[in-house]
């Protein structure tokens, strides 16, 4: 029997300036057609990967960006996320999320709507 060779694809590179991490949260969160996620930030980093769907992500002050199956987003921690939103109208989002924690941070914080 012949083994094929392990390969491995580049999604994501994202830098940490002095980051700690004292464990790790991984959650698979599912948004529904047309689900928007409230406007909100992250104490620490988050990193993740879409599973199935796309997703309408924008981070203050950035360009708006389809992020789709496969691809990987990045959350830096306390930066504000303006769109984590389920691009399609008749299709759920399926991502997965890992939470860089340091000590007992919170994973979320909610910030007041700025429409």
């Amino acid at each position: 029997m012949v083994q094929e060779k392990v390969f491995r694809r580049d999604l994501l590179t994202a830098c940490f300036s002095k980051q700690t991490v004292s464990r790790v949260e991984i959650k698979e969160v599912t948004l529904p057609p047309a689900g928007k996620a409230d406007y909100h930030l992250h104490r620490c980093p988050v990193v993740g990967c879409i599973v199935s769907g796309a997703l309408l992500f924008q981070l203050k002050g950035g360009d708006p960006m389809i992020i789709k199956t496969g691809e990987a987003f990045f959350e830096p921690r306390d930066q504000p996320v303006l769109h984590f939103d389920n691009a399609s109208e008749t299709e759920p989002l399926v991502f997965t999320a890992f939470y860089l924690v340091e000590e007992n941070e919170d994973l979320i914080t909610i910030l007041p709507d700025i429409s």
